[in-house]
């Protein structure tokens, strides 16, 4: 495990940079402190040769010129070395900027869908308590208003649980609590109750292979159903089926969420788990979201020793399949 986090990483390339800067500067005044010295004794030997023999003359220029021929291969190589650095040292510095610039686009898009997301089941809720506030409505009635703001309220805490989630993620202070339980039983149980709190308007098909266990964190597992399932649904039209498979093959358990709807670009496919990742822009898009629901789950299928892909689906739509 990287003990070095990547965030880190371009500051760390950068102090290295300088103190590489740095540290050429002290050598640069080393050789030249020493070229000086140098210069100097080769002077005394020039006065101490000019009573010398042509062959010891030779034999000296011989040899300064082969120093000097060091000497340029030696600044030469330094100067290549620099260069290199200093090159690496501004790719990464533009490399961060892009990614920062990046980041920043999406923390943008999290705001403003969360902005919206908040607003939203807060208004609603609102409304349908002034309005029995009000009115003189009938005991059904009443009943519908009261479902329909607890709904709101649902809505918001899932909201909330999510971001407490993602922050707990982020701050690596998430912690799973496995057992060994029935993961058909558990899958067909949470599909059900989501089926009976909300009125969708596509086909759900439960395809689920009964008897299947695996060891997963029962509080936190309804997060890998529930935030692909809801993708699912998002990004469908009415009337199109949804299927919710659960298999044992090969000794390896798989669970498929697969849809009719859009589908996703196949240059997407992996930048859909990354946090705050959505396609397209916050401001135009008509679908709700904080892009961090893909991004818990490929969080929580790797903390249950999965791999989680998305597939195209035939003819249309997307396959996310995950494999223990």
């Amino acid at each position: 495990m990287n003990s070095f986090p990547k965030k880190s990483r371009p500051l760390f390339w950068f102090y290295v940079l300088v103190t590489y800067v740095i540290l050429q500067f002290v050598w640069w005044t080393y050789l030249m402190v020493n070229l000086n010295n140098e210069i100097y004794y080769l002077k005394t030997e020039l006065n101490l040769l000019k009573g010398a023999s042509l062959d010891e003359i030779v034999l000296k220029g011989n040899e300064l010129q082969e120093k000097l021929h060091n000497r340029w291969i030696m600044i030469a190589g330094e100067s290549s070395v620099f260069v290199a650095l200093l090159l690496f040292g501004i790719f990464q510095i533009r490399k961060t900027f892009k990614k920062d610039a990046e980041l920043a686009q999406q923390q943008k898009n999290f705001l403003l869908s969360v902005t919206h997301e908040l607003k939203s089941p807060i208004a609603s809720a609102k409304l349908q308590l002034q309005t029995l506030e009000k009115r003189d409505l009938d005991r059904d009635k009443q009943k519908e208003i009261i479902a329909n703001a607890i709904s709101d309220t649902d809505r918001l805490n899932k909201l909330v649980s999510t971001i407490l989630l993602a922050a707990q993620i982020e701050n690596s202070i998430y912690s799973t609590n496995k057992e060994e339980s029935d993961l058909s039983d558990y899958i067909i149980r949470i599909m059900n109750q989501t089926m009976e709190s909300f009125n969708y308007k596509q086909k759900i098909v439960l395809a689920i292979e009964p008897k299947i266990f695996m060891n997963m964190d029962k509080v936190n597992f309804q997060s890998i159903i529930l935030n692909i399932f809801e993708n699912a649904v998002k990004y469908s039209s009415e009337d199109s089926t949804i299927t919710v498979d659960l298999k044992k093959q090969n000794n390896k358990i798989i669970f498929r969420i697969s849809d009719e709807g859009v589908g996703i670009p196949e240059d997407k496919k992996r930048a859909v788990f990354q946090k705050f990742y959505r396609i397209g822009n916050e401001e135009t898009r008509n679908t709700k979201g904080t892009g961090l629901g893909l991004y818990i789950v490929n969080y929580l299928v790797e903390q249950h020793s999965g791999i989680v892909s998305v597939k195209d689906n035939s003819p249309k739509g997307s396959i996310f399949e995950i494999t223990f």
